[in-house]
């Protein structure tokens, strides 16, 4: 149905068409199956080889007090890993990131979902941290060790002129393999140093193991 604009100018009523609202509706639809199919991707992209529905399966945790998505995922009825959201305020601003860990927590891969940094150099942690390059985080496990930067001591190659976006991501990183493990705390962006390790509370409530996770400052710049 047409929509008509009504303005009253002196003593003349002067109408305009407009177009029609619900038109609207379809362009909101394809936007949100856009997203769903980005996130579908990006689950079979960090861990590969399921045979369930991750997304349907989707479960939340509790760290810090945030609530995360953790999408597990099954191969013949078999634990094999899981695909967890996590965030994280970088330079410019938040920073989000889907990492896979497999059945024993080692990270498989990740896709950087979103972020506002520096186009050219805070933007490189889209591919800086993924297998074969400088920074590589594949096959580590965090929860033996916090991922820190070499910067700070630990064993990860910082991007090149961007030590603030490398701590911000490694940080939620650190706190998706939290949500992983079924914590409900991790290395915070508080500022704080903690050099501390902290057993979770009970059994891994995936895999049903014991995990510690190292409290380290992660963000704050030196």
């Amino acid at each position: 149905m047409a929509i008509r604009e009504i303005r009253v100018v002196g003593d003349r009523v002067l109408t305009k068409k407009c177009r029609p609202v619900e038109k609207m509706t379809p362009r909101i639809s394809e936007l949100t199956q856009a997203n769903a199919k980005t996130l579908s991707d990006a689950v079979s992209a960090v861990v590969p080889g399921f045979d369930n529905d991750p997304i349907a399966e989707k479960k939340t945790q509790e760290v810090n007090g945030v609530q995360y998505a953790v999408y597990p995922a099954t191969k013949e009825g078999k634990f094999i890993g899981a695909a967890v959201e996590a965030t994280s305020m970088g330079f410019g601003g938040e920073l989000k990131v889907l990492v896979g860990f497999d059945a024993e927590g080692k990270i498989i891969d990740y896709s950087l979902l979103s972020h506002v940094e520096t186009p050219g150099l805070g933007s490189k942690a889209a591919d800086w941290f993924k297998k074969g390059n400088k920074g590589d985080i594949t096959g580590m496990n965090p929860g033996e060790a916090s991922l820190t930067v070499s910067k700070d001591g630990g064993k990860v190659d910082a991007i090149t002129a961007s030590t603030i976006t490398s701590r911000a991501f490694l940080n939620a990183v650190n706190v998706a393999y939290a949500a992983y493990a079924g914590q409900n705390t991790a290395d915070g962006a508080t500022g704080a140093t903690q050099k501390n390790v902290e057993e979770a509370a009970g059994a891994n409530t995936v895999t049903g193991a014991t995990i510690k996770v190292e409290l380290t400052d992660s963000v704050s710049a030196k």
